[in-house]
């Protein structure tokens, strides 16, 4: 089956512009608060969403998760800055289940930082807010009706 596409926005920031220093880490003196992002409507028979933000450019070999929350209802098609979206927030790479703002090495050229929504046929993945990144790609596999992607940019000093 072919997934559809969803069409992802922020206020902050569009698709391939630098991302605010708001959402950075305060480790490199940002205010940890995630951006607001919105979507469209997934397809017929969404019964939930999941948002994850992934830094592919970290070095680690693997790239680094700053966000992962699933089990979203599917009237929620928004979430505020700075806010607790409805649902579970999974484990992200700093260790916290909760937004892990931006803080690549200085010196770094701009990373990519991945916003992805996700609709899916399922009301709950059945897991908790220890759920990694992995976990939770792994557990959405065969339950993706449509992503969507926003990609923000950010250096440290940039």
């Amino acid at each position: 089956m072919a997934e559809g596409t969803l069409e992802v926005r922020s206020t902050l920031f569009a698709d391939g512009e630098p991302i605010p220093s708001s959402a950075a880490h305060t480790m490199v003196g940002g205010e940890n608060r995630s951006p607001d992002l919105s979507w469209s409507a997934g397809p017929e028979g969404t019964r939930s969403y999941a948002i994850t933000c992934h830094d592919p450019d970290a070095p680690t070999g693997v790239g680094f998760t700053h966000w992962v929350v699933f089990d979203l209802p599917p009237d929620v098609r928004e979430v505020a800055a700075g806010s607790t979206p409805p649902g579970t927030c999974g484990f992200t790479d700093w260790g916290e289940s909760r937004w892990g703002g931006m803080a690549p090495p200085p010196g770094d050229p701009p990373h990519h930082y991945h916003f992805t929504v996700y609709a899916l046929d399922l009301d709950s993945l059945g897991v908790d807010h220890t759920t990694t990144y992995a976990k939770f790609r792994f557990l959405i596999r065969g339950h993706v009706l449509a992503t969507g992607t926003l990609t923000g940019l950010y250096q440290v000093g940039g």
